[in-house]
């Protein structure tokens, strides 16, 4: 059960194009927002649907992937494991944000 302790798997679309950050050394990373959908019925039995964004980051070898293949709009399934890190604003304020650093890539659908 150690490989289900931090696990995230998602289908969901591209919400931007997605940004490919190149550093010093080489090395890219992949970055882009990805929106999954939900459902539910309200008390009075509507259907009420939302939209949940999630901050995916891609290293490795995947990125070459992301960049010849992946489009905004464009449906996908991810998996990975969850991350959590903070960064200071320019005016000193501590920020907080979890992304979903992936291992697996797959592509399901063309652009809506």
């Amino acid at each position: 059960m150690n490989t289900l302790r931090n696990k995230v798997q998602l289908i969901g679309r591209l919400g931007q194009e997605p940004e490919i950050v190149t550093f010093k050394d080489g090395n890219k990373m992949a970055k882009f927002s990805m929106a999954t959908d939900d459902s539910y019925k309200d008390k009075d039995g509507n259907k009420v649907e939302r939209a949940y964004w999630h901050n995916i980051i891609i290293k490795g070898g995947l990125v070459t992937v992301v960049e010849n293949y992946v489009n905004k709009g464009q449906e996908i399934a991810v998996e990975g494991k969850l991350t959590n890190r903070s960064y200071d604003t320019k005016e000193g304020e501590k920020r907080y944000v979890t992304e979903i650093l992936v291992n697996e890539l797959l592509l399901l659908g063309s652009k809506q």
